[in-house]
């Protein structure tokens, strides 16, 4: 019995001896290692704790009746202090789980770039500027059975929300999100391999976020989205921003009237509300080696001038992917329409504190492919080779197309991801030009994003 006694203290002076959590509530690898190791330990000290009270009645018999009343009265005591021991165990073994996996995990990335343009002379004689791009921290986890993700980044001229939602997972296969959340459109994740996008970014349908909720189900077969957003990010026409052209992805914020120039703050304020988006996709695993997808997408809704609607609009576009070992193959056909109440010469967009003129309706063609190459070279462990070709045609009341083609290499070292683009454009924001533009001659931008992403 003294043994026993003495085992059970040891157990519990081993559970006070425990490595105690860091000042701001983490937990180091080296003290989870030590967590495992005491539990463990604890886990073999309980089960021989275990055998020895098994035991102790056979030893008690052959040694005669005298203590039958003492260990009638010990035994419940061992087996009680037995039960709180495995208790304080398994909420060990919950403290050490929850160590490992943090309910919210904060990334983020630092990035900067090189450009040189030979539309721009004073750059050009420069040979080129290397400026700050962003600072961005990320937020992702789960609590409970709510998940979080939100991004916000700081640019040099101004700082934005680029999207913030809540989901929860309601089955194996459907997921909803509510808040800033993507429109469901076209190719996804993106459209595009290149730090430019395609130029169905430029007119708000490519990686654009606004708010509202959303339902998303997947399986090996199908993805199908179905989502309502009641205003874009910033709140819509009426929001209380202190500018609508403060925003990551392009939306519309105004009518471009008559008179006015291509990157004038609108007078009339139009603005997308009550807007419904579909996307569906079949996909198939050819075998070990190739796979594809083909689907199809629709928005349509209103426009409102914080005050009355004042149109509405509609997108589609059918898209597909096709992958075979290292080499991916894109393409969307789009085309969308405003429809407006009032005269106008197009629809005023924003986005990364300017404004530009769009077409109120117009088609997109985009055609992209891609080569992903493991290496070692140092620490580059990768290198994608891409081109993306993006072309917009039948724009309301402007003759000349909008083109853009981008040359490129992405490479992958360790945290650091950098593109080297080679674009040469025509009507195309960044590159000299607007979607409204009526230009005939191309431009061309060389462009060296660095980010660092951790």
């Amino acid at each position: 019995m003294a043994k026993l006694t003495l085992v059970a203290a040891a157990v519990a002076a081993s559970l006070t001896a425990l490595p105690a959590y860091s000042q701001d509530g983490t937990t180091t690898e080296q003290e989870l290692k030590l967590l495992l190791e005491q539990v463990e330990a604890l886990k073999q000290r309980i089960v021989d704790l275990e055998t020895r009270i098994a035991e102790q009645p056979a030893k008690q018999s052959q040694a005669g009746t005298q203590e039958t009343d003492a260990n009638e009265e010990v035994a419940p005591r061992r087996q009680v202090r037995g039960q709180a021991l495995a208790a304080r165990v398994e909420r060990l073994e919950e403290d050490v789980q929850e160590a490992k996996n943090d309910p919210i995990r904060i990334g983020g990335a630092v990035r900067t770039q090189y450009v040189w343009e030979d539309y721009n002379d004073p750059l050009k004689d420069r040979g080129g500027d290397f400026d700050f791009d962003l600072v961005r921290i990320d937020y992702s986890g789960q609590i409970g059975d709510v998940i979080l993700s939100a991004q916000y980044r700081w640019f040099q001229y101004m700082d934005v929300v680029q999207h913030a939602w809540v989901g929860y997972n309601f089955s194996e296969n459907w997921q909803g999100q509510l808040g800033v959340t993507k429109v469901p459109f076209g190719n996804t994740p993106y459209n595009s391999n290149s730090y430019f996008f395609s130029s169905n970014f430029y007119v708000g349908l490519e990686d654009d976020h606004d708010l509202g909720a959303k339902m998303r189900y997947r399986d090996d077969n199908w993805d199908f989205d179905v989502a309502f957003f009641k205003s874009d990010e910033l709140g819509g026409a009426d929001s209380l921003a202190s500018s609508k052209a403060d925003r990551y992805a392009y939306d519309a914020v105004g009518v471009r009237l008559t008179g006015e120039g291509l990157y004038d703050t609108p007078v009339a304020l139009a603005a997308e509300t009550n807007s419904w988006a579909l996307r569906g996709v079949r996909k198939w695993a050819i075998n070990d080696y190739s796979s594809a997808e083909l689907g199809a997408s629709v928005q349509w809704g209103d426009m409102n001038d914080g005050v009355d609607t004042v149109g509405d609009r509609t997108a589609w576009a059918v898209h597909g992917l096709y992958n075979y070992n290292q080499w991916t193959f894109m393409g969307q056909v789009t085309e969308y329409d405003y429809d407006l109440d009032l005269a106008n010469q197009g629809l005023v967009i924003g986005a990364y504190a300017y404004y530009d003129t769009i077409p109120t309706k117009a088609r997109l063609y985009s055609a992209n492919i891609a080569y992903s190459m493991p290496v070692k070279i140092g620490p580059i462990t990768n290198l994608t080779f891409y081109n993306d070709f993006s072309l917009m045609t039948d724009k309301r009341l402007y003759d000349e197309e909008t083109l853009m083609n981008v040359l490129g290499v992405a490479v992958s070292a360790g945290g650091l991801y950098t593109y080297f683009d080679w674009v040469t454009a025509r009507n195309q924001p960044f590159v000299g030009g607007s979607m409204s533009g009526e230009a005939t001659d191309t431009n061309t931008r060389f462009n060296i994003n660095i980010g660092y992403y951790f």
